[in-house]
């Protein structure tokens, strides 16, 4: 049975979420045709992307047959079944579990302080979000604690799950490069940290657009 071909990929230039996307897409080196959300004018949330998706999130792919997958990492395990090399999410059932584990902790325990503390604390957000200074300063303290996790979990090697690059790399990196948005750097005393981020920072997939 031939599966649905990606036909649109509704992409915001700089946001987080859809940037996991793109870093995956350009790893593999896959094109499809993209169209641009404004999440700040409010387009995810208007007709006729909202209609579309169901929800008011970026990214979304659009399959020939209709279907529209949100949420990062079904977009990416589609498109890895789809282009299979170089694989990105685990080539057995236990490089997958892996894969998964670390991805969804880079998303609960990194990414999510940093993005929390953002969404809460920065003016440009207030349209936004319903913001509570208190708990984005909570979240604010939880960062340095985070990263010193994922310090000791790239000691001794190169990447965060496996021996290769993974999609748990890519929402890494990505959330360790927010913290430039609140003004703040990967500590000095975190070297293995700091390593790992040079890689990821050097490959041309990761090159903000």
């Amino acid at each position: 049975m031939s599966l649905p071909e990606p036909v649109r990929y509704y992409h915001t230039p700089r946001a987080p979420n859809p940037r996991r996307t793109q870093i995956f897409m350009a790893e593999k080196g896959i094109k499809i045709r993209v169209l641009n959300v404004s999440i700040m004018d409010g387009e995810h949330r208007k007709k006729p992307y909202l209609d579309k998706t169901g929800v008011p999130q970026v990214p979304a792919l659009e399959l020939s047959d209709g279907t529209v997958l949100t949420e990062v990492p079904a977009i990416c395990r589609y498109l890895e079944a789809l282009n299979p090399e170089p694989n990105l999410m685990g080539d057995d059932p236990l490089e997958r579990a892996l894969v998964d584990m670390w991805q969804r902790r880079m998303e609960l325990r990194v990414m999510a302080p940093i993005a929390t503390a953002f969404r809460h604390l920065n003016p440009a957000m207030a349209d936004h979000e319903e913001q509570v200074a208190d708990w984005g300063n909570a979240n604010l303290g939880r960062i340095d604690r985070r990263l010193g996790e994922l310090d000791k979990q790239l000691r001794g090697q190169q990447w965060i799950a496996l021996d290769r690059i993974t999609l748990a790399d890519i929402t890494g990196f990505v959330a360790v490069d927010f913290l430039r948005i609140l003004k703040r750097k990967i500590p000095e005393h975190m070297p293995s940290l700091n390593a790992w981020y040079q890689r990821m920072r050097s490959r041309p997939s990761t090159e903000m657009k």
